[in-house]
């Protein structure tokens, strides 16, 4: 662990000023002006065909003095601060909870809490969302709604076994009530007249996405073996397994669906394995019966579990298109869970607009926090884990991700999988979470595992991150490698041990993500025969733009090197790479270094620049625990960074006589006055770490009159402004 000092460096976006830093200069304003988004060529595009890349966030609320749907006055606040970072979309999470009491740190949805039922919207925060979509549209940020996340219902929704049903959802996919709730729920919604847009939801070009269902998988409940029917209100977690009445519903569906697809000989063989009698019901498997079970009992489950997941979303995409007349995207569900086979899954919901995915590093309720630099394993990297779901001729998006608090390698998670995003080029990119600020009711430091909003950090890199997937300074892989599974191949995914994760494709080399693109070919066909070898690194990409370099005793490092952006990210100083254009001789073990052009020239003639320098973070009074895996005591404000310190050398510029440097603080506002680089036989230095800073404007003097334009406008922001 660096000895550097920690220094505070406050994020405050309610005294941001425009500055050189502002990107909303990539967002196309107002947001949907020519049409809605659609599909083509397997991609998200736009009406004239043109790429769309969605660089966004969550929003929730969950920690104290924040808010998932601001109030009116500050909306236009937030709106701006998301476009200043280049992000161009927002998916609201948590709309169908109820609207909440100050006193409550949950995020406060449109639920009206009033009632004995979950049925009726809270007018105030119905306007809140109204406004709010409306101030982004006007920015050019998209919008995708999310219709089942964590809605828990009351005694007036006449839910059976209603108390029972928390946001663990898989019974959602059966129960007629429920379904019929979440259709209502969605029309609600949906057909709602938006006064500020003068359109219904379901008719607004600025949505961009509707997502039918958050993290819901019967699949994944057959494999944790959460099907038993055991769940009551008194269980420790009744959060975990199904309600009997589900249970009971299910067994019943099940002999339905053997009934209709097996024939009378097929039935009977059946009991016989599972050691029935005549006529009587076959029993469901748990968990524990897989290894053992006879693969026609086994395969049958498996298919009637798929045939319900696929049956749900068809019908609900049917129900949103046609009866509902919804024009945005459908999204079905995440692939969630990469621990466990996601072919099942991947079979149902890529029959719909988009395939999706969420995955986190190290996240604290899966891993307990480890603390550990991703880059140093890229093996079992985010990267990999998300390039196993993407379906050739499919849109790829990722609505959840991030790199957890506490984790002092945190600062390699966004440039890393901006860059890779892009090589896979993937469609969409959602970081989890960000959380609006309700004035004068908050303390400016991090104080949740996820939310981003006043991480110095994160927050700054996320501007980094849209010049470099949304921009696409990153060029798409040359090859791509798909895997093609055969009917059978897909069932017996869910029998193979964990060792086999993420793939759960026997001899496949993990390593491929981060050398060609990645793709599912076919989930019902000709088995693909021979994957090839896995090969030890470095992991080059094939464009030769990306570099992942471990040595055990060095550590990892991931270099970027394109024509509008150079980035050093991992342990920069015991590798002592170099890209085209920047080198370091840093103090810090660990940081990540992005140079980026903030115009449309290459890196030699750009007249504007974007560097961000970036390392760990922690609040003041933080304690981390003996193993250094998680914050035992969390601090308060301000939030510190670990100023990175020493030189950075650019090279091969095309003719500048001075390089003016000008740090930012928190609010994009200069730190004292320009700075400028020094010039040396091979390049530019620029010294770093005073002032302590995370992001500095760079900006390349090329002639005497652009050296007095500087000089009259007094200072460089004005000029980048």
């Amino acid at each position: 662990m660096s000895d550097i000092p920690l220094v505070p460096y406050v994020i405050d976006h309610h005294q941001r000023e425009r500055s050189g830093a502002d990107l909303s200069f990539l967002l196309d304003a107002p947001a949907g002006q020519e049409g809605f988004i659609r599909v083509c060529d397997g991609h998200l595009v736009r009406p004239d065909g043109e790429r769309l890349r969605i660089w966004g966030v969550n929003l929730t609320g969950w920690t104290s003095g924040s808010a998932l749907l601001p109030p009116k006055d500050e909306a236009p606040v937030w709106a701006d601060t998301l476009a200043r970072f280049g992000i161009n979309c927002v998916r609201f999470h948590f709309l169908d909870l109820p609207q909440r009491p100050e006193t409550d740190t949950r995020p406060s949805g449109l639920i009206d809490p009033g009632p004995d039922h979950t049925q009726s919207f809270d007018p105030e925060q119905l306007d809140r969302l109204d406004f709010f979509v409306a101030e982004l549209k006007q920015r050019g940020i998209y919008t995708n709604l999310n219709l089942n996340v964590g809605r828990t219902y009351k005694g007036g929704d006449h839910v059976p076994d209603g108390e029972a049903v928390r946001i663990w959802k898989g019974m959602t996919f059966i129960g007629e009530r429920l379904i019929e709730l979440q259709k209502t729920y969605a029309r609600d919604l949906l057909t709602h007249h938006n006064p500020y847009t003068g359109n219904e939801y379901a008719h607004e070009p600025a949505v961009a996405i509707v997502e039918i269902v958050n993290e819901n998988s019967l699949y994944e409940f057959w494999m944790r073996n959460w099907l038993r029917g055991e769940r009551t209100t008194d269980s420790p977690d009744i959060q975990l397994d199904f309600p009997p009445f589900y249970a009971r519903q299910l067994d019943a569906m099940y002999q339905g669906w053997l009934a209709e697809n097996r024939t009378e000989a097929q039935l009977a063989e059946l009991r016989v394995l599972a050691g029935v009698a005549a006529g009587e019901a076959i029993p469901r498997l748990r968990a524990e019966q897989f290894a053992e079970a006879p693969a026609p009992l086994f395969h049958a489950e498996g298919e009637f579990y798929g045939a319900v997941e696929r049956d749900f979303f068809l019908d609900f995409k049917h129900y949103l298109t046609e009866d509902l007349g919804v024009e945005s995207v459908i999204v079905g569900c995440a692939d969630h869970t990469y621990w466990i086979p996601n072919q099942p899954i991947i079979a149902g919901t890529s029959e719909l607009d988009v395939v999706d995915g969420h995955v986190y590093w190290q996240h604290p309720a899966i891993w307990g926090a480890r603390n550990t630099p991703m880059v140093d394993d890229p093996l079992d990297s985010t990267i990999v884990k998300l390039s196993r779901s993407p379906v050739a001729g499919k849109p790829f998006t990722v609505s959840e991700v991030n790199h957890p608090n506490p984790n002092s390698s945190a600062a390699e998670m966004i440039p890393i999988l901006a860059a890779y995003a892009a090589f896979q080029d993937w469609d969409g990119i959602f970081f989890y979470t960000f959380e609006p600020k309700l004035q004068g009711q908050y303390q400016p430091h991090v104080a949740d595992h996820f939310d981003i909003t006043l991480d110095p950090v994160k927050m700054i890199q996320m501007a980094a991150g849209a010049l470099i997937f949304s921009r696409a300074d990153v060029q798409p892989a040359r090859e791509t490698v798909s895997r093609s599974y055969s009917a059978e191949q897909v069932l017996e995914s869910m029998r193979l041990p964990e060792s086999a994760r993420p793939y759960f494709t026997p001899g496949f080399p993990v390593s491929t993500a981060l050398r060609h693109g990645l793709r599912i070919s076919s989930l019902d066909g000709e088995p693909t025969a021979d994957h090839g070898p896995e090969q030890p690194g470095p992991y080059l990409a094939d464009t030769g733009e990306l570099g992942w370099y471990v040595k055990d005793e060095r550590g990892g490092l991931v270099t970027i090197d394109t024509d509008r952006t150079q980035a050093l990210v991992g342990h920069v100083k015991a590798h002592g790479r170099t890209t085209t254009h920047l080198s370091a001789d840093i103090a810090n073990d660990f940081c990540a270094i992005t140079l980026s052009a903030l115009d449309d020239q290459p890196i030699p003639r750009s007249e504007r620049l974007l560097l961000t320098v970036c390392s760990r973070i922690e609040n003041t009074g933080t304690q981390w625990n003996a193993r250094r895996t998680l914050w035992e005591t969390w601090g308060e404000s301000p939030t510190l960074i670990e100023p990175v310190t020493g030189w950075l050398v650019l090279t091969d510029l095309q003719g500048p006589i001075d390089i003016q440097v000008t740090p930012l603080d928190g609010s994009d506002r200069p730190i004292g006055e320009p700075l400028h680089a020094r010039r040396l036989e091979i390049g530019w230095e620029i010294p770093l770490g005073d002032p302590a800073t995370t992001q500095y404007l760079l900006h390349p003097v090329r002639s005497a009159e652009q050296a007095k334009r500087l000089a009259e406008g007094g200072q460089l922001w004005e000029f980048f402004g």
